[in-house]
């Protein structure tokens, strides 16, 4: 006949002890997270709100979370200026352009310097590190790209930045974790270093590449001092976030000259949090479609085999 184990009860009360301080923790984690996710989204719906505020409203009300009367007029005002799309065409030519550019470069510098076999690794690795630190200075940089022809150009947006140093030591430690044997195989299989690189190194790196992308398409969206400096006289290669700075500098200081047309009234807190929208809104909307690659790519490590 078989026989049923008697649990003690002392040790089932201490298991329920230990079940009831579990919930009690996993209670006050997620009230940590509610309140961190509540302050980390306040911002963001506060400048939405404003920026679909009348001016009327900001000025006589104040700035709500939820605006009792929605209105564009602030966006308008911005929207309607004659250069901005030209400067939203530039802006997003600058960004595709210059993030396939510079994936690309980084990403082939950063496979031969993580080669073991590469005699001048070391002294390339050092080359780059130094210009990491020790600059030239702004006046000889400009005096560069003037003799170098790229102001007042296109180019001077993509051409001195397709390399970045920090980019490209974070592809070279994730290039360095991937096992040897595999690139051993495939050149017993008469693969060459083309071969290798394009058909095994990028697929493996994904992630590294996804989030060295989002980067450098930050970088290259959100950019307006180069346009300031190198462009100030070409309209046309104008960026946006250099529009909206100058923009938001003639309302606040009234300059007429650089304000096309005026409306009764003017809240500069809703044109800013308006400029703040549009600047965030690309971001918003390809950095969901990157998410996994980039949560990977950012917590590489150097495993070796």
């Amino acid at each position: 006949m078989a026989t049923v184990e008697s649990v003690p009860y002392g040790n089932l009360k201490s298991r329920r002890k230990e079940a009831n301080k579990d919930k009690i923790f996993d209670i006050v984690i997620i009230i940590i997270l509610v309140l961190f996710a509540i302050l980390t989204l306040y911002p963001i719906l506060h400048a939405v709100a404003c920026s679909f505020s009348s001016p009327f409203e900001l000025i006589t009300q104040g700035a709500h979370i939820f605006p009792n009367k929605f209105s564009l007029e602030n966006y308008e005002m911005i929207l309607n200026r004659s250069n901005i799309w030209n400067a939203i065409r530039a802006t997003a030519a600058r960004t595709l352009i210059g993030t396939v550019l510079t994936l690309a470069s980084s990403a082939l510098l950063s496979y031969i310097l993580s080669r073991k076999n590469f005699i001048f690794k070391t002294s390339l690795t050092i080359f780059w590190v130094i210009t990491m630190y020790a600059t030239a200075g702004f006046v000889p940089v400009f005096i560069l790209y003037r003799y170098l022809h790229l102001t007042q150009t296109f180019w001077v947006y993509i051409i001195p930045s397709l390399v970045c140093v920090f980019n490209v030591m974070v592809m070279r430690t994730y290039m360095q974790g991937i096992p040897d044997s595999l690139e051993e195989a495939a050149q017993m299989e008469g693969a060459g270093p083309l071969t290798i690189f394009f058909r095994i190194i990028c697929p493996l790196c994904k992630p590294v590449y996804a989030a060295t992308a989002l980067f450098i398409a930050s970088y290259q969206w959100n950019s307006w001092f180069d346009a300031m400096v190198y462009n100030r006289f070409c309209p046309e290669y104008t960026t946006l976030q250099y529009e909206l700075m100058k923009y938001l500098t003639a309302v606040a200081t009234c300059d007429n000259g650089l304000i096309e047309y005026e409306r009764p009234m003017v809240a500069i807190q809703g044109l800013r949090f308006a400029v703040v929208v549009i600047s965030m809104l690309p971001p918003l909307i390809i950095y969901p479609f990157v998410q996994r690659y980039f949560i990977t790519g950012v917590t590489i490590k150097s495993i070796k085999e």
